[in-house]
């Protein structure tokens, strides 16, 4: 039986990707690739490495006994887990479960045949020395020329001769410091150069959209935050003002204080101070960030540092600088040379389910099956009109989010029924020491995306010191899908179960279609049921965004031309003050924020804190080159310039 195939799949703790490796038995897992055998009797070992201090180095093995497939635990500390249920042996049935530290992993296989493959498989990274064939990859996105000559051949080169760009009699422009992409990472970055002295005039930020907020607000109100909602984001983390204070309940509650409304002012106030123990983590409502970051737009130039402009490649340039082409609209291309340089692109896809992306192809239906990150309002619409049923897919923040939408919805139509399909039972949260995350009808709840001390606590300075092993093990063991530890998302859960309108199914998908009456119909194995049909009105994908470098051209682009390393989540590698190393150019330094450097030196990149943290390590190594009209900000002018943001002056 060793040559049937065994598909594993499970979602990546750290990112929630998908992985997908098909494999042979015996199957060992572990922590150490030392450690895992490479042969049992006269039969290779396929070798799997699941980084997480909760996994034993050599944690279990799987193999065929009797025709049967057989899981043992290999003396681990954390043990094994089938089903849920704890198990030193046990046989495996076919779509069973398997838990190991905090990796929740689907196990399906035929005797008669190989398993049907449902979905193309996602990344995944094996040791090196496994000799393990990898699942094909997606192929790359390419970079579409925007002319017959444009990017010149000259951007073939390794740096690029500055007299060439000038040769081509396309406009060629000069700024010190230049951020790619603008958004909050390079407004916040673009914020801090000018708080430190750096007048406006020295500072470009390229991008598609003038608000620096304008893709995440977009964002936000297609998942269904509305702007008097609240987003999941700390009080004192304000992309407005680097300081914190004011946080945003401190303004939130002298506001409602100026209304009259005394009681929400002090709730407000309360909440910071007894969070999490014994208050609700208090979160700032996302007009109110919005506007918030106007004020500062203004106060800092932003319009006259903002450029619109889509990149389309970055290069080296033979003085020790920074090329950057890029488009001004069609036929109307240009470059930017600058010293310095701030990559900050965000996320740049949707992660859309295989099996709904083809639905979608197939029947060119994009009204029944949609994402929950693009516009989706007919959806809401409909079923507060008529009623229905709609489908859920995924289980983080987002879905708890429409989740609340459909809840909002029943209220004007009671007719409307929720199926919520999770590939597998969540009967324990993730372990780390000591802390374990709550969980409550197979969600995972914590207040933030990642433990607190993330932030700029312990855990902060754990990962700065890590190994890159060791930052694989710490963010697995960290990481996980889950969502806010709201009250009222947890009592919407619970009353829907018990009044039967919101139900929780566990499969595996194998197909959707459209059926009678233009209903999507979801096929799928339950454990213990068989194959069995779903049927909805509509269909929302609530699985994230995609931020691996593939996905995006420039990024590719520059990670082939320069061969730059990326690190295990397939995202840049950058040093402890998010500078790309290897994009060192003599004086010339780059730098990287947001969600393409998780995996590196900081865990929660791609929030609010997250990336005042990056420009403030980034800034202080310009100041530490000595980057020209930059001034490291002391006790004396920080002060100063807190007091212009409080007065609302212009830094310089």
């Amino acid at each position: 039986m060793t040559n049937v195939q065994i598909l594993l799949s499970w979602d990546d703790p750290a990112t929630g990707e998908r992985r997908e490796p098909r494999l042979t038995v015996p199957i060992a897992f572990g922590r150490e690739f030392a450690r895992l055998p490479s042969e049992i009797k006269g039969v290779r070992v396929s070798r799997i490495l699941l980084n997480s201090e909760q996994v034993s180095r050599y944690h279990a093995l799987i193999d065929w006994e009797q025709n049967q497939l057989v899981i043992t635990d290999q003396g681990s500390v954390n043990g094994v887990f089938v089903n849920g249920q704890r198990q030193t042996r046990s046989v495996i049935a076919n779509g069973d479960t398997v838990q190991i530290g905090p990796y929740q992993i689907g196990v399906t296989f035929s005797v008669n045949a190989p398993p049907p493959v449902t979905s193309p498989p996602s990344t995944i990274q094996f040791n090196p020395n496994t000799n393990l064939p990898d699942p094909s990859l997606p192929p790359a996105p390419v970079i579409t020329p925007m002319g017959s000559n444009f990017p010149p051949p000259a951007f073939g080169a390794q740096q690029v001769v500055v007299q060439a760009l000038h040769a081509t009699g396309l406009p060629v422009e000069e700024c010190d410091y230049l951020a790619v992409g603008a958004g909050l990472g390079s407004f916040i970055w673009a914020d801090l150069l000018r708080i430190s002295g750096v007048s406006a005039d020295k500072i470009v930020a390229l991008g598609l959209e003038a608000e620096p907020y304008a893709r995440y607000k977009r964002l936000c109100l297609n998942s269904q935050i509305p702007l008097y909602e609240r987003l999941r984001s700390n009080s004192d983390s304000c992309p407005d003002n680097i300081w914190g204070w004011p946080s945003y309940a401190l303004r939130e509650a002298w506001h409602d204080f100026g209304q009259g409304k005394l009681n929400s002012a002090l709730r407000y106030l309360w909440q910071v101070f007894g969070e999490p123990t014994f208050a609700e983590t208090y979160t700032p409502r996302a007009g109110n960030v919005f506007d918030s970051i106007d004020r500062e737009a203004r106060r800092i130039n932003w319009q006259q540092i903002y450029r619109y402009g889509r990149v389309r490649a970055i290069r080296k340039t033979e003085d020790g600088r920074y090329c950057v082409a890029y488009s001004r609209g069609p036929g109307n291309y240009a470059f930017f040379i600058t010293r310095y340089l701030h990559l900050a692109t965000g996320y740049p896809a949707i992660q859309f389910l295989p099996d709904l992306q083809a639905y979608r192809e197939k029947y060119q239906d994009f009204k029944a099956v949609v994402n929950a990150y693009e516009e989706h309002d007919h959806v809401y619409q409909q079923l507060e009109q008529q009623g229905g049923i709609v489908l859920l897919r995924g289980r983080g923040i987002v879905a708890s989010r429409i989740v609340q939408r459909i809840y909002e919805a029943r209220k004007k139509n009671r007719n409307i029924t929720v199926l919520h399909l999770m590939r597998s039972p969540k009967p324990k949260g993730n372990t780390f020491q000591k802390a374990t995350r709550l969980v409550k009808n197979h969600y995972e709840f914590q207040p933030f995306n990642w433990p607190k001390a993330c932030w700029s606590g312990e855990l902060r300075v754990m990962l700065e010191k890590a190994t890159p092993d060791e930052r694989k093990s710490l963010l697995a063991d960290w990481g996980g899908t889950t969502t806010a530890d709201r009250y009222d998302w947890q009592q919407i859960t619970a009353q829907g179960i018990s009044e039967g309108w919101y139900q929780i199914t566990f499969g595996e998908v194998l197909g959707v279609e459209k059926g009678s009456q233009n209903r999507t119909i979801t096929h799928i194995r339950e454990k213990g049921l068989g194959e069995m049909k779903l049927e909805a009105d509509f269909i929302v994908d609530a699985t994230g965004l995609d931020a691996k470098v593939q996905t995006n051209p420039l990024l590719d682009d520059l990670v082939k031309h320069y061969n730059l390393p990326l690190n295990h989540l397939g995202r840049l590698v950058v040093a402890n003050n998010f500078e790309l190393v290897e994009m060192r150019n003599t004086k010339g330094q780059m730098y990287a924020a947001g969600a393409i450097t998780l995996g590196g030196p900081y865990a929660a990149v791609d929030s609010f804190l997250g990336l005042q943290y990056a420009a403030v390590v980034a800034v202080d190594g310009l100041a530490t080159a000595r980057a020209p009209g930059l001034k490291r900000l002391n006790a004396i002018s920080s002060f100063s310039q807190w007091l212009k943001w409080v007065f609302n002056q212009s830094p310089a």
